[in-house]
């Protein structure tokens, strides 16, 4: 089902009604298309006495074709890791005033910090942390399908910057606002083409026979990769259809099964380089007047079989050296859901498995992280209610739900070669939420 009152609302006459009557005006917003330029205008790029990533960054644009010539920008990028306590905190509104008219529809504001636990004071790092504020702030004012994000670059880390500001400032990152990005120190090889980062690698994306899995496993196969597709027996033949799609191959795989580890690790013709737990369930009742196969079997298919399958492919060295492992959480796990305590608490889980393994996979350059999506326009959010699902289409500063492709995107992005030093994060996906966000 699409979105009739977004349509209705970018339409001739429906553009004047939301505006006579304040309505929520849900924006057209800029996704990225193979062959898309990086960016559709000039980015400024601003910077505090002291910063360490000016420099970088505009090197990096001039070689991605980027200019700051013009008065209408397509991004906003200001190196704040010069500010060392809150009085170089004016500094933010120096930057940002003259220029916050001039961002054009779906442009990028972009603040590069360094992380707090980083800083050299107790005064730089209040100040780093207050940098959030700021950012968060700025993705619900300034609209018109703008995102703000805040990138905190460990010192060391300033020549691995490049795969993120390449996600933050195109029309992949249409539907992540709001967001808090760690980047550690170290270095990263980056792809020969950045239009298809994954050649020669090879992923499995479980869940993968529709919604957002089967958007993950075509995204990862544009960008270069050799997909094999899992889900259950019951979606054998979508399953087919997604890998024909792709040049890929399918597995038909019940992953709570006892001897699912094996039997995937069986079909592996060698070591995996992208690993994208997105197989999940809801089996959503109140906790008290749930049944314990609800609790089992979500808990089961959401977090415990992606324990399972880890240990054993990492046991058996069938996830390469660098290779990366994405979870995809939910902002249920993070704001909790009435009727979802089952989900709620798998899906934390999911986000508590990033924290935890990033520092134990670190020594063999294996990263981890995890998206967690907010309302996107699936096949299960069709058959919502009416009003729910209206209340989670405009409860963010996008006014709109998102698309399958924006997760896939955002997985992507953790995938790429170049973002080897990105790991333990968990990054919304829910054009900034009210809920969570």
């Amino acid at each position: 089902m699409g979105d009739r009152y977004a349509n209705f609302a970018n339409s001739g006459v429906g553009r004047g009604v939301v505006k006579r009557l304040g309505l929520p005006d849900p924006p057209r917003l800029r996704r990225y298309r193979p062959g898309d330029p990086l960016t559709d205008g000039p980015v400024l790029v601003g910077e505090t006495p002291g910063g360490r990533l000016a420099d970088p960054v505009r090197k990096l644009l001039a070689a991605a074709g980027a200019t700051s010539d013009g008065d209408r920008y397509a991004g906003l990028i200001l190196d704040a890791t010069g500010i060392n306590d809150s009085t170089g905190l004016r500094q933010l509104y120096d930057f940002f005033h003259p220029v916050a008219r001039s961002l054009r529809p779906s442009g990028r504001v972009i603040v590069l910090g360094t992380p707090p636990e980083d800083a050299g004071s107790p005064r730089e790092a209040t100040a780093q942390r207050a940098l959030e504020g700021l950012t968060r702030s700025i993705g619900k004012e300034f609209g018109r399908g703008s995102t703000s994000q805040l990138v905190y670059v460990a010192p060391g880390g300033e020549s691995t910057v490049e795969s993120t500001l390449r996600f933050l400032l195109s029309g992949r990152s249409a539907y992540v606002s709001g967001q808090v990005i760690r980047i550690g120190a170290g270095t990263a090889a980056a792809p020969a083409d950045w239009d298809r980062p994954l050649d020669g690698k090879t992923a499995l994306v479980t869940g993968a026979a529709r919604g957002i899995g089967a958007a993950i496993a075509r995204v990862l196969a544009r960008d270069g990769a050799t997909v094999l597709a899992l889900d259950v027996p019951a979606a054998g033949d979508a399953l087919a259809g997604v890998a024909n799609d792709i040049g890929g191959r399918a597995l038909q795989l019940d992953l709570t099964a006892a001897d699912a580890p094996e039997r995937l690790a069986g079909h592996l013709s060698g070591p995996l380089d992208v690993l994208v737990h997105n197989a999940g369930i809801t089996r959503d009742k109140t906790i008290g007047r749930m049944d314990e196969s609800r609790w089992d079997s979500v808990l089961d298919v959401n977090l415990s079989s992606q324990e399972r399958i880890n240990d054993l492919l990492l046991e058996r060295g069938l996830i390469a050296a660098g290779g990366r492992l994405v979870g995809v959480a939910s902002i249920a796990g993070i704001a909790g859901n009435r009727g979802q305590t089952n989900y709620a608490t798998s899906k934390a889980g999911v986000i508590g498995l990033v924290q935890s393994m990033a520092p134990v996979l670190a020594p063999q350059g294996i990263t981890i992280n995890a998206v967690a999506p907010g309302f996107i326009e699936t096949a299960m959010t069709a058959k919502m209610p009416v009003f729910l699902r209206e209340a989670g289409r405009r409860m963010n500063s996008m006014s709109q739900g998102g698309l399958p492709v924006d997760v896939a995107e955002t997985i992507a992005w953790f995938a790429s070669p170049g973002s080897a030093t990105i790991s333990g994060n968990v990054v919304r996906v829910c054009g900034q939420s009210l809920l969570g966000a």
